[in-house]
């Protein structure tokens, strides 16, 4: 078991920053680790583990406090993983929402184009719709 790594290290070694690991102790995520007797912060290979959960789960695009609640129940591996599903089930959604609404607006774009003519500015369908909210179909739609 590794002990007693540097910040830089553990940066590197997680793929975390060193100022977003010192966030992550400030806002309490990751707990504050031992100092070295020149005042250096020394992490060991279990902070690297909770680092590179915390980078993974980011990535994935849980917030902050979703993270903290998985740390909290990883921590207590005994216990059912009902609410670590029910935390990603909510993620999920909101993933299927947000690829529901950019597949509406590539449709909108994709129909802007092909309306247009091509022709003059004056005439241009996408600017017409850009101009006036109402012409523009996945507003509608979401009203």
């Amino acid at each position: 078991m590794l002990e007693d790594i540097p910040i830089g290290t553990v940066a590197k070694a997680s793929g975390v920053k060193v100022p977003t690991i010192r966030y992550y102790e400030q806002i309490g995520l990751l707990p504050p680790p031992p100092r070295s007797e020149g005042n250096r912060r020394l992490y060991g290979s279990g902070d690297l583990r909770r680092l590179s959960f915390i980078r993974h789960a980011r990535e994935l695009g849980f917030e902050i406090e979703a993270i903290r609640t998985l740390l909290a129940l990883q921590d207590r591996p005994g216990q059912s993983c009902a609410e670590a599903d029910a935390i990603a089930r909510a993620r999920l959604l909101e993933v299927e929402n947000r690829l529901n609404s950019l597949n509406a607006l590539k449709v909108e774009l994709e129909r802007m184009l092909a309306e247009c003519a091509h022709g003059r500015i004056a005439d241009c369908r996408v600017i017409e719709v850009l101009a006036d909210h109402g012409e523009c179909r996945v507003h509608a739609r979401n009203d």
